[in-house]
């Protein structure tokens, strides 16, 4: 009999599920559901919303066609993993009905509610025991609700974010776990726990507060309502979660001090794990609990997030008629203008508010436009460098923190399928890159194999993980590559100074 995992992977774009074979460690069938993105909802300028009931929709339909698709048989489904959209907000009531739809991670509403808890909270606290100006994260959302929808307020029963609901779909139990907690700036890092400062300063009831379960854990089984809707057989447990970032990064097997990971899809991100409780004084970059994070054994990771990234892409690909022109039609025109795309510079800060902005809407910028040289392979040249020199801006100020940034681990996909993304990236941040055959859903079900004992350790739970490609940057590159950086940066730097 197989030993089969299940990996879930709760986007803002699509929800995607990947069934895994324990032994063999390589998935045999993975789907992403629905063809076309997930709408958001703008209800005001820089809100996105989505409703969670569209997820389980779509985790339903997932895990049926894989469940078909590899023929699952009774018994063989050993685990169920969740990776999910961080910083979300779903609310319940007693019967564990949503209240209104999820103020999802880019939603930019609380902003002012971040910065004033940041200066009642204090600097130094929220540096020290929250590692993070409390921002527009998932408390600062959560209060947004006290505050503009008391009714709905007044019927919460339980708060979570996006997995922890979808968990709660699937086993009737709503629990969360250290590393979403801190994603929600909730925890306080110094004691180990629930910052009760945060709730405090916020308003937040205690009892709104899910349990916390390990990220790797038995975090309850699947219940016959859910076992008739999804098609996975009723008692397999939910043995893993994590917010998408860290599931990225574990999904590359970033679990020591040191290693690094990246991902380029609607936004961009690099994730670097540590040991030490770091911080960026100006919260522009975020640190949280990691995955196989111990109280005696610390397990941190920094997070750069650059929302305006593969949405970038995918806007000028609908721009240019999406019918008529492909990623690799696009890829091949960036490639045909030289480095730095003639002086042409693209700021990629169109879609809301950037935490390495320090929470600023900058907006979506092309400087340098000269309307009898620049065609459409510039546009799309100088989009890949300025979404480079974006995640080079985040990349640097990592540097200062003193994060040793030399290997980055990303999976084969997004914008990481092209060679000139990855001659830009590796360049202009001077660093090796490793591209694996994986992807969240797939670590999602390597998480849940650790969390039910399928696997011993977190090693071997990787033996199936493949290395595709390796691409070192030639010196040669680098003064072109700065010189593109430094361009963009200055004109970074103009903007600011006018929106001032």
């Amino acid at each position: 009999m197989r030993k089969l995992l299940l990996g879930l992977d709760i986007g803002s774009s699509s929800v995607k599920a990947s069934l895994l074979d324990a032994d063999s460690g390589k998935a045999l069938v993975s789907k992403a559901f629905p063809d076309q993105e997930l709408a958001i909802d703008s209800p005001q300028s820089g809100w996105a919303e989505q409703e969670p009931e569209m997820w389980w929709k779509y985790v339903a339909e997932a895990s049926k066609y894989v469940h078909q698709k590899a023929g699952v048989k009774k018994g063989e489904l050993k685990g169920i993993g969740i990776a999910y959209q961080m910083h979300g907000l779903v609310i319940v009531d007693k019967e564990q009905q949503v209240l209104r739809p999820s103020i999802i991670w880019c939603d930019s509403r609380a902003v002012g509610i971040g910065e004033k808890a940041f200066q009642e909270l204090g600097e130094e606290y929220c540096l020290k025991n929250l590692l993070n100006s409390p921002g527009n994260f998932t408390a600062s959302k959560l209060r947004w609700v006290i505050e503009n929808e008391p009714e709905t307020a007044a019927k919460i029963h339980k708060m979570m974010l996006p997995g922890d609901y979808i968990a709660m779909k699937l086993t009737g139990e709503i629990l969360t776990s250290e590393t979403g907690l801190s994603e929600g700036i909730f925890w306080d890092f110094q004691k180990n726990g629930i910052s009760e400062q945060v709730l405090e300063n916020y308003g937040i009831n205690r009892e709104w507060i899910p349990e916390v379960v390990p990220s790797y854990s038995i975090q309850g089984k699947v219940t016959a309502a859910a076992s008739q809707l999804c098609g996975i057989e009723e008692g397999v447990p939910v043995s893993y979660r994590a917010g998408d970032q860290p599931n990225n990064a574990f999904s590359l097997q970033v679990l020591k001090p040191g290693e690094l990971a990246t991902t380029a899809g609607t936004s961009g991100t690099v994730y670097g794990v540590c040991d030490t409780p770091l911080h960026d004084p100006l919260s522009r970059v975020n640190t949280f609990v990691h995955v196989n994070h111990q109280e005696k054994k610390p397990s941190y990771g920094v997070l750069l997030c650059v929302n305006g990234t593969g949405i970038l892409n995918s806007w000028l690909k609908q721009l240019m008629g999406a019918n008529h022109i492909d990623y690799e039609e696009m890829n091949t025109l960036a490639s045909s203008v030289g480095i730095g795309a003639d002086g042409l510079s693209f700021i990629p800060f169109g879609n809301g508010t950037e935490r390495i902005m320090q929470n600023k809407h900058v907006g979506a910028h092309l400087m340098g436009l000269d309307l009898l040289k620049h065609q459409k392979g510039h546009v799309l040249r100088a989009a890949q460098e300025g979404i480079v020199s974006a995640l080079t801006f985040g990349f640097r100020i990592m540097q200062d923190m003193g994060l040793d940034l030399k290997t980055v681990k990303a999976g084969k996909a997004n914008m990481f399928l092209s060679p000139l993304f990855r001659k830009t990236f590796i360049h202009m941040n001077q660093v090796n890159l490793e591209l694996y055959d994986t992807d969240g859903a797939q670590g999602a079900a390597r998480g849940a194999g650790i969390g039910a004992g399928v696997f011993a350790s977190e090693d071997e739970a990787f033996a199936g993980l493949t290395l595709l490609e390796t691409f070192e940057p030639n010196e040669n590159f680098y003064e072109p590559y700065e010189e593109v950086y430094s361009r963009w940066k200055n004109q970074l730097e103009s903007i600011q100074k006018m929106n001032l």
